[in-house]
């Protein structure tokens, strides 16, 4: 099916959940809220904006309320604390109530109005659909991090041609079943809808650059060690790797050792010695820091913590 007729007009009706994690989002919520009532209309038969509260210390919660007293199709959920943008999106995944989810930034860097160029890629018979910015929003340095950190989550997905993973995404709400009793604190969302479907495409979008951002450098380091220890085996492949490397180069050096001993009658010195030493230690601290970022995974994951508990909600 075609995701617009000839003049325009939406061809496809879908039933929508729109899900929206808030932080510090008092001054966007509101004009979100209208512009999703100006768009929606157009292009969904039923739809629902569920706002998800992860812990904001502004009057955010308020707005919500306020929000979804005066619209029928809006909701809210208060978490207890902040938990991360992940985690509150989950939260809301959870409570969808439509065979469609939307999700997307509160702050109107991904405008409403582009939603149907996510629908029309989904019609075609993909499971997720990402909209991607036709140009990138940030600086230099934090394009390239996060160019960096998409292309790692695209190989732990396991689609390397999907590179351009993105908040603003729609997918069929049913994958959800994929991940029902995940239970951890730390979480990937674009990981976890990787567990049920491979069926994965972008579209380019517009996308208006943001007043502020909530996720700075550290953020993205943060993120970027999660995706690759606790969902990927590639670091533990690597320090295999490293090591063998350096079985290999200690044979060498053995072998060299033994060269110059039979050649020249003596060995070489101190300095050879110690910079041998230091670079065999050095590697394996390597290897071990990297089992160790594997066990503290582990020991998280064996707690039990939720990734969220709700608080109190809003909205019917």
């Amino acid at each position: 099916m075609s995701g617009c007729e000839a003049g325009g007009k939406i061809a496809f009706r879908m039933n929508l959940s729109i899900v929206v994690p808030v932080y510090r989002g008092e001054v966007f919520i509101e004009p979100l809220v209208l512009r999703l009532k100006d768009a929606l209309p157009k292009f969904a038969k039923k739809f629902e904006v569920i706002f998800v509260n992860d812990g904001s210390p502004d009057n955010s919660w308020a707005v919500i309320e306020k929000l979804a007293r005066q619209y029928g199709w809006v909701r809210g959920i208060c978490l207890r604390r902040n938990y991360g943008q992940h985690n509150a999106t989950l939260c809301g995944i959870r409570e969808a109530r439509y065979e469609v989810t939307v999700t997307m930034d509160q702050d109107l860097q991904h405008p409403p109005e582009e939603i149907p160029l996510l629908l029309a890629k989904l019609e075609e018979g993909y499971d997720v659909v990402y909209g991607v910015p036709r140009k990138l929003p940030q600086g230099f340095w934090r394009n390239l991090m996060t160019a960096a950190i998409k292309r790692i989550l695209a190989r732990v997905i396991g689609a390397p041609s999907i590179r351009n993973v993105s908040a603003f995404r729609a997918f069929r709400t049913s994958l959800r079943e994929a991940f029902v009793n995940f239970q951890s604190p730390s979480l990937i969302l674009d990981v976890l809808l990787s567990w049920g479907t491979t069926r994965f495409t972008s579209v380019q979008v517009n996308v208006m650059q943001a007043e502020r951002t909530n996720y700075n450098l550290t953020m993205l380091v943060r993120a970027a060690l999660l995706i690759l220890i606790g969902y990927s085996t590639l670091p533990l492949r690597f320090a295999s790797w490293v090591g063998f490397a350096m079985t290999i180069f200690g044979v060498g050096v053995f072998i060299y050792v033994l060269t110059i001993y039979f050649t020249a009658g003596s060995l070489p010195g101190f300095p050879f010695l110690a910079s041998i030493i230091a670079l065999f230690s050095g590697t394996q601290l390597f290897a071990l820091g990297i089992f160790g970022e594997y066990l503290a995974r582990m020991f998280d994951r064996s707690m039990d913590r939720p990734p969220y508990v709700v608080h109190e909600t809003a909205g019917k």
